[in-house]
């Protein structure tokens, strides 16, 4: 496949993972951790999958400076300059406006995809497919395009695109109706039954002059910080730079910043076995299951009356467990985490509990 040296991807691997702690911590979060056990961990998934599509020295991480070991170690591919460090976490906003300031300098003709590093895609041909429809939407309307994934369930940890119906072309790209942030439950019933509401991917793909022209109509702040480093950006000055304008910075996502607000949005619709693996509950729903609907990952263990449940052990333990339906254990060499399974979406603010007084557990 022929690749377009004009296309670049910017992988966002920022995040801290929390809710799949604690597995996940601060220092080696989900990202960089094989967690479907397929000897590759999402990190280097995500980079693979789009070296399909883009050239790999196209491809820019976006991370937090305790990762930069993990990422020259898992991509090993990746150059220097390529290697976006973030000081501190300002959610997805700024960093996609470091990115999108610093390509600017090197290539203000680029189309972009952003996504985050730690999806699962299970039909890459048909992602690959869309990903290039995207970027053709993007290049020849001037569009914000974003990907909307068919719903399977009435999933309430997601966010939702409503499409407008009305308003398509001949491709069979949606005008933005409406963005809403994880509904309850009653409500997603009510989003799927419609047929006008998808999965917010949250990949992003759209032209840099496109993206510059949105950051200055709603949300100038940020980039004029980002944008002033352009004498700066691939030079040993850069992470001085950074480090002074992130301290000025706003924390705000991309999608409340932007996305809800701009009109020139279009969504391309899509099925390829997508799924933000968020949860245990949602790594739970992809992985096979036993005759009694346990997903168990131990060397060594025993159950008795055990269903619906997620047990994840240290290999250097016996394990035993009775009488549990619908559980979440996971058991590290330092911590033993368990609660009921339909309760591992609130793991952040128990997280956020139980380590104010004991950060080294994080």
């Amino acid at each position: 496949m022929t690749k377009n040296k004009n296309h670049y991807c910017i992988i966002m691997a920022g995040g801290a993972g929390v809710r799949f702690w604690p597995l996940s911590r601060d220092k080696h979060p989900k990202q960089f951790i094989d967690i479907l056990g397929t000897g590759k961990t999402f990190i280097q998934q995500t980079f693979a999958r789009f070296e399909k599509i883009i050239p790999k020295e196209n491809i820019l991480v976006v991370i937090g400076e305790s990762h930069v070991d993990l990422v020259k170690e898992q991509l090993p591919d990746i150059s220097d300059e390529n290697i976006l460090i973030e000081p501190v976490r300002r959610n997805t906003a700024p960093c996609i406006a470091y990115a999108t300031c610093k390509l600017l300098v090197k290539n203000p003709d680029a189309t972009v995809v952003v996504s985050p590093s730690d999806h699962l895609i299970l039909d890459e041909n048909t992602f690959i497919e869309t990903i290039q429809k995207c970027l053709f939407t993007a290049e020849q309307k001037k569009t914000m395009v974003t990907i909307g994934i068919k719903p399977t369930r009435p999933e309430t940890g997601y966010g939702y695109i409503q499409i407008n119906t009305k308003e398509s072309d001949e491709s069979g790209v949606f005008k933005v109706k409406t963005f809403t942030e994880k509904p309850n439950i009653e409500m997603a019933k009510i989003f799927i039954e419609s047929g006008e509401f998808f999965w917010n991917s949250g990949i992003f793909i759209w032209t840099l002059d496109t993206v510059k022209k949105a950051f200055e109509a709603y949300l100038s702040d940020i980039f004029e910080l980002l944008s002033a480093g352009a004498d700066v950006y691939y030079t040993n000055r850069e992470k001085e730079f950074i480090l002074k304008a992130y301290s000025e910075c706003r924390a705000i996502s991309i999608d409340f910043g932007i996305m809800e607000k701009a009109e020139n949005v279009d969504v391309v619709c899509a099925d390829f076995g997508w799924s933000d693996l968020g949860t245990w509950s949602s790594l739970f729903l992809h992985k096979p299951k036993d005759e009694s609907q346990n997903l168990i990952d131990a060397n060594n263990i025993f159950v008795e009356n055990v269903k619906k449940s997620m047990i994840k052990a240290n290999p250097n333990k016996l394990v035993v467990v009775k009488d549990i339906d619908n559980y979440l254990i996971v058991d590290t060499d330092d911590v033993l985490l368990i609660c009921p399974k339909t309760s591992d979406s609130d793991i952040r603010k128990l997280v956020d509990e139980a380590l104010l007084e004991n950060r080294k557990y994080f």
